[in-house]
């Protein structure tokens, strides 16, 4: 008899939300890829489940990697049916202070890595005429914060990627959500962050306090990442699914109140937006 429960291929499994989220998919006995850049960090994951929990080193910044692990994937299950991209780590700066190897290293992770997995993996959902990709993304992919202009700029940039792969996926049946977690207490700050400290006197109050901030409330934040696991594994047992989740109550209100301002704003120059057009006649 085929194996009818779902194959989940989660990445960036060793710490935060991906082992909580792999942990709970694993507890109800469905099937799990779960990666890490050193296998030994999830190898524990697969302990008593090896038929059904695949564990695998992943650097999702290696095009070699990924091939490799979307081929053991489907070599082992046949089929991948959720797709978690979680894998990426933060890195707070001024702008102008903002360091380019710095830069483009965490775009490469947050950004193009994510990217090229999902490319590979789209071959098996589409030819399952099924699927569903979940970008962790951020309250971030909606508000650029002081300090954070970087790191909102890869997660904006995925929220566009994910506009666009749910109007081409969509109708093949893949559905596709972004998952946009406030701050959560998921140690974020001590293991997944780097910064460049702000050394210059006129940004002290705006990218200098929050980078000093962020380090401060680090394990103290509202956000529990075993209900964010949770309300993961939800969305993907429904059949209309919300193109976004925003998790936290910090976070709705973050992102309620900036798309409120932003609608406010783009009515109240309409005149303007529309008088671009060649006059009518």
């Amino acid at each position: 008899m085929a194996n009818t429960q779902p194959v989940w291929f989660i990445t960036g499994c060793s710490t935060g939300f991906g082992l909580e989220l792999a942990r709970l998919v694993i507890a109800r006995g469905w099937r799990a890829v779960v990666t890490a850049r050193d296998r030994a960090k999830v190898a524990d994951l697969a302990e008593g489940a090896a038929d059904r929990v695949l564990a695998i080193s992943l650097d999702v910044t290696d095009a070699g990697q990924i091939a490799q692990a979307v081929s053991e994937a489907a070599t082992k299950f046949g089929r991948i049916d959720v797709l978690v991209n979680n894998a990426g780590y933060g890195y707070q700066a001024s702008i102008e202070e903002g360091e380019e190897d710095k830069i483009r290293a965490q775009f490469d992770a947050n950004v193009f890595g994510l990217f090229a997995l999902t490319r590979a993996v789209l071959p098996t959902m589409r030819a399952q005429r099924s699927g569903h990709i979940l970008n962790v993304t951020s309250v971030a992919g909606f508000v650029g914060f002081p300090g954070s202009g970087y790191y909102a700029a890869t997660k904006h940039a995925v929220e566009g990627f994910s506009d666009a792969l749910a109007a081409e996926a969509g109708p093949i049946g893949i559905k596709v959500t972004c998952i946009e977690p406030g701050p959560f207490r998921t140690d974020w700050a001590g293991r997944s962050l780097i910064q460049t400290p702000s050394t210059i006197s006129d940004y002290a109050e705006t990218a200098g306090a929050r980078l000093k901030a962020t380090s401060e409330k680090s394990g103290t934040q509202a956000g529990d990442p075993v209900r964010a696991g949770e309300a993961m594994i939800r969305v993907t047992e429904i059949d209309k699914p919300p193109r976004h989740l925003v998790l936290g109550a910090w976070g709705y209100d973050a992102v309620t109140d900036r798309l409120k301002q932003s609608l406010a704003e783009i009515e109240a120059w309409r005149e303007t937006s529309l008088g671009a057009d060649y006059p009518q006649g």
